[in-house]
């Protein structure tokens, strides 16, 4: 049985009747590909149909060795068992090998996050003089203000926009929407933007009603934006590894230390289920921790040091 076919049914599987993300879908089918590739080399003969959960395992553990991290090595292991129920299913195959695959134990992922005054300093480091500054700047704001996923930033709708009511209308994962609210101050920057920004633009017909453009007035790409991140974290002095999901993260959590409900937190990062907004709450407990172990009087001695 081929690889090439049973990998393109998996994909067309993922995409119409799954309805991933294209992120999400493109994960999958790499991490198969991969597996493909080693089988092509190493188990001459040995299609889909036929591998065992032993050579799996060999695959598996070779990539361990190769010291790729953990929450890696969980997705792969995530993706085959996907790959191989679907052969199950489509009764391609009789038995499903990666059934008794177990992936590495991942301790508690707290995302890194930036403080407010991060984030200030992040927009301060824009050069304003510019129109790709004012752009930028922009597109952070949104980015932070909102709690946008980047491709939910980049492939944001001028038509989503209520400026009357100040929201925005995001087109999320899994084709799910949401409404998110809009302030005043951002509302203003993108009215800006477009006004004297955007407006300047020969733009390219199929991207009209896309807000953030290129300089080529072509709507902007992933890479771009995480290359616009990392200059201006370089810029402001921030030595944290940041990546646009940072803000999303940072959006989340200070809006948590500033008592929001975790249910609305959800609905504005567009969250199908709470136990993924939870994760923010740790974060909050982690910082309860710090202020307990720096200014509880038990913690502190007599002489006024605290206690290691």
């Amino acid at each position: 049985m081929n690889w090439d076919e049973k990998l393109k049914d998996f994909e067309n599987f993922l995409r119409f009747e799954r309805n991933f993300s294209d992120n999400t879908l493109d994960a999958y089918v790499r991490d198969i590909r991969k597996l493909k590739d080693y089988a092509e080399v190493e188990l001459p003969g040995i299609g889909p149909d036929t591998i065992t959960y032993t050579q799996l395992q060999e695959y598996l553990f070779g990539l361990s060795k190769l010291k790729f991290s953990e929450r890696s090595q969980a997705r792969w292991i995530s993706s085959i068992k996907a790959f191989f129920k679907y052969l199950l299913e489509d009764e391609i195959r009789e038995d499903n090998p990666s059934k008794l695959l177990e992936g590495p134990k991942l301790g508690l992922y707290l995302p890194d996050t930036l403080s407010l005054e991060d984030v200030e300093r992040v927009i301060k480091a824009i050069n304003l003089d510019t129109d790709l500054g004012l752009r930028n700047q922009c597109l952070i704001e949104v980015l932070y203000g909102c709690g946008l996923r980047v491709s939910e930033l980049i492939e944001l709708k001028i038509s989503n926009i209520n400026f009357k009511e100040n929201y925005l209308k995001v087109d999320g994962k899994g084709g799910k929407s949401r409404f998110v609210p809009l302030a005043d101050y951002t509302t203003r920057l993108i009215r800006n933007y477009i006004d004297h920004v955007r407006s300047q633009y020969k733009i390219n017909k199929k991207h009209e009603d896309i807000l953030f453009l290129n300089s080529r007035g072509s709507s902007m790409s992933r890479v771009i934006v995480f290359i616009i991140i990392k200059e201006l974290t370089e810029k402001a002095g921030i030595s944290k590894k940041i990546s646009p999901h940072t803000f999303r993260h940072s959006f989340a959590t200070h809006l948590l230390q500033n008592g929001a409900d975790l249910r609305y937190i959800q609905e504005m990062l567009g969250h199908s289920s709470i136990t993924t907004t939870e994760i923010y709450t740790h974060l909050k407990t982690e910082e309860l921790r710090d202020v307990i172990l720096n200014y509880h009087p038990r913690n502190i001695t007599e002489t006024g040091s605290r206690i290691s």
